[in-house]
C-alpha cells in the first residue's frame, strides 16, 4: 500500500493561470467537489499505511467547504497533511480554523513581488489578498503558540518574474515565512514559449537548436511514485502520478472496488510494466523532470 497520496478536494478555481487545465476550464473529466464520505472511506482504506497526504492535485482547495474537516480527520488518522493554495480564500476566521485543523504545510504560490508581475501568471488574481492571507495566517499561529501550518511561499519561475526571485525571497523573510522557487511545466516549450526563462538555471528545458527545445530529462525508465504513491481525484479515480492531470491513466474507480484491488490490479501491473519499459512512450512521463537535477 502507498505511504503518500495526494486526494483532490476540487478542480474549481478561481483564477485563470494560462498553464493550468483548472485555470484554463480545459478539463475533459467532469468538475466537481470532493464529498466527506468518499473522502472518510478512502482514508480508512489507505491508513495506517498512510503517512503523507497531500490535500491538492487540480482546483484551488479552500473553494470545498468540507476541506478544513479533511485536515482534521487525516490528523486524527495521525497523518501529515499537506496542500497548496492561491490564498485568496484565507480570511482571518478561516486562518484561525486552518491553524486549529492541525494543517502540518501550507505552499502558497505567489509567483511576483509587485501586483503587475504577479497577475502575468495568476489571472485574476490579487498579490494584496495573498500577503493578507499570509498576515492572518502568521498571526493565528502566534495566538495560538501553534509550530504548524509550516508556511511557504513557492515562486514559480518564467520569464517575466525571474528577475524578482531575490526580491521574493527576502519579502518571504519580512513576512516570517519560508521560500522555495519551482521551475515552472509549460506544455508546448517544443518550439520556444515566452514563459520559459532566461536564466536556464531555472528551466526545466534546454534550447537545443534555432527556437528549438527539449526537457533536460534523460528519461530513465524506473518511477518511485508506481510503488510508492497514487492521486485520487474528486471523483474516486485512482491515477497513478500528478502529471496526469486528466486522469486519462484510470487504474480504478473507488466507486465500484476498493483501492487495495485496485493497487494490486492489472491496470496497475500493466502500467508500472510501460514505465520499466520505456517512460519516454507514455505521454504523461513525456514533460516530467522526475529525478532529474535542474539547477545547482
Amino acid at each position: 500500500m502507498p505511504v503518500s497520496a495526494s486526494i483532490e478536494p476540487t478542480t474549481s478555481c478561481n483564477l485563470r493561470c494560462p498553464q493550468c487545465p483548472s485555470g484554463l476550464r480545459s478539463f475533459s473529466r467532469p468538475t466537481g467537489m470532493l464529498q466527506p464520505e468518499m473522502f472518510r472511506d478512502t482514508i480508512d482504506q489507505l491508513a495506517p499505511r498512510l503517512t503523507y497526504l497531500i490535500l491538492y492535485f487540480q482546483g484551488e482547495p479552500y473553494l470545498n467547504p468540507d476541506f478544513l474537516d479533511f485536515v482534521r480527520y487525516a490528523n486524527q488518522k495521525k497523518i501529515y497533511t499537506a496542500t497548496s493554495s492561491n490564498a485568496h480564500h484565507i480570511t482571518e476566521q478561516m486562518a484561525e480554523d486552518t491553524v486549529k485543523s492541525g494543517l502540518d504545510r501550507l505552499i502558497i504560490s505567489i509567483d511576483g513581488t509587485t501586483q503587475e508581475t504577479y497577475k502575468e501568471y495568476r489571472v485574476g488574481g490579487s498579490l494584496d489578498k495573498v500577503l493578507q492571507s499570509t498576515k492572518n495566517l502568521v498571526e493565528w499561529k502566534k495566538k495560538l503558540k501553534s509550530k504548524t501550518p509550516h508556511i511557504i511561499w513557492q515562486f514559480i519561475v518564467f520569464k517575466h518574474n525571474e528577475h524578482q526571485i531575490s526580491a521574493f525571497k527576502d519579502l518571504a523573510k519580512s513576512y516570517g515565512v519560508d521560500s522555495a522557487i519551482k521551475t515552472a511545466q509549460i506544455y508546448d516549450y517544443e518550439n520556444g514559449n515566452d514563459l520559459i526563462p532566461e536564466d536556464s538555471r531555472y528551466s526545466r528545458y534546454e534550447e537545443v537548436h534555432t527556437n528549438g527545445f527539449a526537457l533536460k530529462n534523460n528519461m530513465m525508465d524506473h518511477c518511485w511514485r508506481m510503488w510508492q504513491g497514487c492521486v485520487i481525484t474528486w471523483d474516486g479515480k485512482v491515477v497513478p502520478c500528478c502529471f496526469d492531470k486528466d486522469a486519462e491513466n484510470r487504474m480504478g474507480d473507488l466507486n465500484s472496488k476498493s483501492f487495495l484491488k485496485i493497487w494490486k490490479g492489472e491496470a496497475y501491473k500493466e502500467f508500472r510494466s510501460k514505465v520499466l519499459g520505456g517512460r519516454k512512450n507514455i505521454s504523461i512521463c513525456q514533460n516530467c523532470t522526475e529525478g532529474t537535477k535542474v539547477w545547482d
